[in-house]
């Protein structure tokens, strides 16, 4: 598998993910769109032009989402039973179309689980920058990981 197992994860450790994604217009306009999200600050030029932002803002549960996506490859692809919570989610600025987001990862807890022994918690933060890098997102994520098999 290309995703750690419990046993690969350390606290204190810190992982930067290689993977930028570019956000595009139709990326926020089809989120926007599939979860009924009609903020005018994602889906309204001439509305946003208005605003302090003076364009549209990308909708941050899209770049929540990408945000953990691009963990993926490196650290749950196929290691993973469960995402158990999202907490302290913060957007310190917004992302704009065309802006690109990279992840890090740091492992802040690990604990076996206690009623299966093959799988541990373990509470991850995710911090997303955009190509200045200046921090966008974070967030701190609780996950249930497999052990590796024996």
């Amino acid at each position: 598998m290309a995703g750690k197992y419990f046993e690969d994860l350390e606290v204190g450790m810190a992982l930067r993910h290689e993977i930028g994604r570019t956000l595009t217009e139709m990326d926020n306009v089809l989120f926007s769109s599939l979860t009924m999200n009609t903020q005018p600050l994602h889906i309204n030029e001439d509305f946003a032009s208005q605003t302090d932002y003076g364009q549209r803002i990308v909708n941050g549960i899209f770049t929540m989402g990408l945000l953990v996506g691009l963990t993926v490859p490196d650290l749950t692809a196929g290691t993973i039973i469960a995402n158990l919570g999202y907490e302290n989610v913060l957007h310190p600025r917004p992302m704009f179309h065309g802006d690109t987001l990279y992840a890090e990862t740091e492992v802040l807890e690990k604990r076996a689980s206690q009623s299966k022994p093959d799988r541990g918690i373990v509470k991850l933060k995710h911090i997303g920058r955009n190509q200045h890098g200046e921090v966008c997102i974070e967030l701190t994520r609780s996950v249930l990981f497999l052990k590796r098999p024996t």
